[in-house]
């Protein structure tokens, strides 16, 4: 075993078409660098020019993920008694390096999972302004004095960590996710085994390299890579086997039951942030251009990659033809392509072979529901391609833009996620119509409107159940100081991000400090207090 800072990255022979090197990644385990247990790995592939292998990394045992665990309740009792104002200034170094190494990490992030380099830009801020947000929070920890109603006594409240994290994030959101995970449990005195997304090794190695270059303690941070079900499953079986104290997963809806199955059968907390079948509302007040350039960037940003990402865009009857004229035209401008080496596309491969894959199945979906295919043509290939495509398409797994229209209520596309660029289209009679639709499918995690009608607007706000509503905005989009999360099936009700986010690494403690010298109990030794009957004469006061 090498300790995490003594040793730079090595290489692996290996011609890739790019140039570009190929990395010997390791689960990092109490600080050191480790190789699993059995010696097996897998390879981390550049979606957009699959011959591009970025590094080989373990494929973690269940032995692995246990040797993670037992770090992480080694670290435990020294970190939790780290004062917390020292916490955070570890986690603000994060940020500061993070900053420091951006560039490269933006060019990483978007050779690992495709995305332009805009989108990994703003990725990596986010993760850059977690880190600065509870930077500050480890002086702002609070707890309360609370009055006793007994005399010569103290009543206290204060946050404790909940003790070893499960950590598991998808390969869409490789950073900020698991920022807004693993910053806020170690600022409450948590520590964390982490499994990589199984698409995003390299940018984990790389992200966990950061935390512990930053001053972190060896065992806080555990990083273990490989498959759902492999690394992943043994990281949930371990809380049967009580050696967790907390999950938090982002992933499919599916999933994330099953997980909260498992951490509710042993009273271990869990939160759960899942898909969505997001929806966005265009009303006849609503500024026709900037709904327009809403609705576009919602359903093909990421390429539809995004848990955020416009699911239903329902239109009012009324605009609908000239709404969708507009929407329309910028669908069939769109430029696709690698964006390392194209610039000015809006979005670029798909996260991995698998996620294309599953994409494909979910257009048979949207097709046999009976809804209309106004655009797109399924993968993009060297004989199938749209015209603004650039660059090679054989090279990865890149995907039309696709259009579903005449999508009613009871279809099964109305209901269920398409993870990637395909939005269904729905028309709504009114507002009462367009509210009752908007929250008709089994999601609730984001929603929009756009309208200038004031109180449109706040029918809809106070009406829609879902976790986060953008007014005049696009469905996505998230910020370091607001909560993230949702209702019915995009989540448990727990919230990412924020102040809010503490509620979910750390539970409350009340401390009763007795300083009279004797003992008092509550309720029992309280005086009672007489009331005293006025002496008024009602009937002639009324």
């Amino acid at each position: 075993m090498v300790h995490v800072l003594e040793t730079g990255l090595e290489f692996i022979a290996r011609e890739n078409p790019n140039g570009k090197p190929s990395v010997r990644g390791y689960n990092i385990i109490n600080g050191q660098l480790t190789s699993s247990s059995d010696g097996v790995t897998f390879e981390s592939k550049n979606p957009a020019l699959l011959a591009d292998c970025l590094g080989e990394f373990p494929l973690s045992t269940r032995d692995d993920v246990h040797s993670a665990l037992a770090a992480a309740h080694a670290a435990f009792t020294g970190w939790a008694a780290t004062p917390a104002p020292t916490r955070g200034q570890i986690i603000g170094n994060m940020g500061r390096l993070l900053m420091e190494y951006k560039d490269d990490l933006v060019a990483l992030e978007t050779r690992e999972i495709g995305k332009t380099l805009k989108e990994s830009g703003g990725e990596i801020q986010e993760a850059i302004d977690t880190c600065l947000f509870f930077q500050s929070e480890g002086r702002r920890l609070y707890g309360q004095t609370v009055n006793s109603e007994l005399p010569d006594k103290e009543l206290f409240t204060y946050r404790r960590p909940l003790g070893v994290c499960g950590i598991i994030n998808a390969c869409n959101f490789p950073s900020a996710v698991p920022f807004w995970k693993m910053i806020p449990a170690i600022m409450c005195g948590n520590t964390c085994v982490w499994k990589s997304p199984q698409d995003a090794p390299l940018l984990s190695f790389a992200l966990a390299r950061i935390m512990h270059q930053a001053g972190l303690p060896n065992g806080v941070i555990n990083l273990v890579h490989g498959k759902g079900s492999g690394a992943g499953q043994y990281l949930i079986d371990a809380v049967d086997e009580g050696l967790v104290n907390k999950i938090s997963f982002t992933g499919s809806t599916e999933v994330g039951k099953m997980i909260g199955e498992v951490c509710g059968r042993n009273l271990v907390s869990c939160s759960l942030e899942l898909g969505g079948k997001n929806p966005l509302v265009v009303m006849p007040s609503a500024n026709l251009d900037n709904a327009v350039a809403g609705a576009y960037w919602g359903a093909f940003g990421t390429a539809g990659q995004r848990c955020t990402s416009l699911g239903n865009l329902i239109v009012h009857e009324k605009i609908y033809d000239e709404f969708m004229e507009k929407f329309m035209a910028k669908v069939k401008s769109t430029h696709i392509g690698d964006s390392s080496v194209h610039k000015d596309v809006l979005y670029g491969p798909m996260l991995s072979e698998k996620y294309a894959k599953d994409f494909m199945i979910g257009l048979d979906m949207a097709k046999s529901s009976g809804a209309t295919q106004l655009w797109g043509r399924g993968e993009i290939t060297t004989d199938n391609q749209p015209e603004n495509f650039m660059g090679n398409a054989g090279d990865g797994v890149f995907m039309w833009p696709h259009v579903f229209a005449d999508v009613t209520e009871d279809m099964k596309c109305f209901h269920e996620e398409i993870f990637g660029p395909a939005v269904t289209i729905v028309k709504a009679k009114d507002f009462d119509h367009a509210l009752h639709l908007a929250n008709a499918s089994p999601y609730g995690l984001s929603s929009a409107i756009y309208t200038n009608d004031r109180l449109e607007a706040y029918r809809y706000k106070t009406g829609i159940k879902a976790g986060m509503t953008g007014i005049n905005n696009s469905t996505t989009g998230a910020e370091a100081h607001l909560p993230f999360g949702g209702v019915k099936g995009s989540g448990n009700g727990t919230r990412e991000s924020g102040i809010w986010v503490i509620e979910a690494y750390s539970y409350w403690h009340a401390v009763n400090d007795e300083l009279s010298g004797k003992l008092q109990l509550a309720q029992m030794d309280v005086d009672e207090i007489e009331a005293v009957e006025a002496e008024v004469d009602w009937a002639q006061l009324a």
